[in-house]
């Protein structure tokens, strides 16, 4: 070997000796790492850490009656941070594209399991990482193209995700609506039944985000029978009080049943599929992964199986009763208040509030009762030709603060301060300090009787 050659090759042995030094330094940098952060469970990125601080000093101030929004415990908490975060699964269970997913086959396996326990119903899809999701992939898998489907108007209370323009399903597919009686804020059923006759939608959707009664499964079953449309139902809203028998239940009515996990099961944010039809399930399915989404986030699916565990618990139920007992009572103290209830009262945990009658529908009422520290949620209402921007409704819903631990009496208390700022709206056109200044002190109040014991 010549001089040139030898040299070449140590140039070469200095640069790969030198590369294994860095690659075995580095490995060691993220091993104590891990170890670190499993160890401590601590947040190291300062900035990060302070805005998780700044959060739950907002949710630990505040009343949270947002409709769509719960707190989950801490055992639902720490289950959604745990090592499946590190786990590619794409696939179902015993046909993936990866190797090393046995546990993940069995942890997915146990959230099913418990899915279609509590539902009563022969299959469950765990997979779905949203609402809009869940609703795609039924959508996708029963309908082609320039199908018809049928939802509740998104002004009288129905989700976007069922027909309306502003999303995929209403762009792909030629939406059409059924909505309320103006007069009594109840479903028509003969109305959903002409509607569905004249147009003969491929899909009819049960369910909505905005309706505070209970609705007839079984009548709108024989509508689907006689348009021969297909039903589903988005049950998001009051999942948690169908599982405990506090709500009709609509599997045995529908072809699909789809719900998110967070609301009122208490669970992460995700989806839910449902349904006896071995046939159609095997379609959603199939059309969720590949064609909606990929790989499922086993992670946030730990979460789910530990909430479903959760809700078959006798406490849950117990929580479930509170939930409605304490919406009634805010509906109750609004009508002593003189503040207009639509529906004229409530079935689960949503009360609706109509801003329209007080004459307050473009007055950014929420402006007003978020710098309260009362957070809920808004929308337009049926009986209104309002401009879709103008707030004409407010949503509250009482499962957060159920969760929190508020009771009966201090939802009527929070309903006397809601009322107290609408009504001052109502008169001034605006809040006054005096007032603003007095409901901070009542809502800090509450919150220090029922802290929110989470750690960051």
């Amino acid at each position: 070997m010549n001089n040139t050659i030898k040299q070449t090759w140590r140039w070469f042995l200095t640069i790969i000796s030198s590369k294994k030094q860095q690659t075995s330094s580095n490995v060691v940098i993220v091993n104590r790492q891990c170890r670190k952060n499993l160890l401590t469970h601590g947040v190291h990125d300062v900035l990060v850490k302070s805005i998780l601080k700044n959060e739950l000093n907002r949710q630990t101030t505040s009343l949270n009656l947002t409709t769509s929004e719960n707190l989950v415990s801490k055992a639902v908490l720490k289950a959604n941070s745990n090592v499946f975060i590190n786990k590619c699964a794409v696939g179902y269970s015993g046909n993936r594209y990866y190797e090393g997913c046995e546990f993940v086959d069995e942890l997915e396996q146990v959230a099913i399991n418990r899915a279609k326990c509590l539902f009563k119903c022969k299959y469950a899809n765990v997979q779905p990482h949203s609402g809009n999701q869940m609703n795609q992939a039924v959508i996708l898998a029963l309908l082609s193209s320039g199908d018809t489907i049928m939802g509740m108007d998104l002004k009288h209370g129905g989700y976007f995700m069922h027909g309306s323009v502003v999303n995929i399903s209403g762009m792909w597919l030629k939406g059409i609506s059924y909505g309320i009686d103006p007069k009594t804020g109840l479903i028509d059923m003969n109305e959903v039944l002409n509607v569905a006759m004249k147009y003969r939608p491929r899909l009819i959707i049960a369910g909505s985000s905005s309706y505070p009664r209970t609705i007839d499964w079984k009548a709108f079953r024989q509508v689907a029978n006689t348009s021969d449309s297909f039903l589903s139902t988005d049950i998001s809203h009051i999942a948690g009080l169908i599982v405990t028998g506090l709500y009709p239940s609509p599997i045995e009515y529908c072809d699909v049943v789809t719900t998110t996990t967070h609301r009122s099961l208490r669970g992460p944010h995700g989806g839910l599929i449902l349904s006896n039809n071995q046939e159609l399930f095997g379609r959603i399915s199939c059309t969720l992964f590949s064609e909606i989404q990929g790989g499922p986030m086993m992670s946030i699916i730990t979460a789910k199986a530990v909430a479903f565990f959760e809700t078959q618990q006798d406490d849950y139920k117990t929580w479930t009763k509170s939930v409605i007992e304490n919406a009634k009572a805010m509906v109750e103290r609004f009508k002593i208040k003189k503040i207009d209830v639509v529906s004229n009262g409530t079935d689960n945990h949503l009360v609706i509030i109509d801003l329209k009658v007080l004459g307050i529908a473009d007055k950014q009422v929420t402006f007003w009762l978020n710098r309260c520290h009362i957070v809920l949620s808004k929308n337009i209402i049926p009986r209104g030709i309002l401009p879709a921007n103008i707030i004409s409704i407010l949503k509250l819903g009482t499962c957060a603060c159920t969760s929190r631990g508020l009771k009966k009496e201090d939802f009527e208390r929070v309903a006397d301060m809601i009322a107290d700022v609408l009504l001052e709206i109502k008169d001034k056109g605006k809040l006054s300090p005096l007032l603003e200044t007095k409901t901070k002190n009542q809502v800090l109040d509450i919150t220090n009787k029922y802290p929110i014991k989470y750690n960051v």
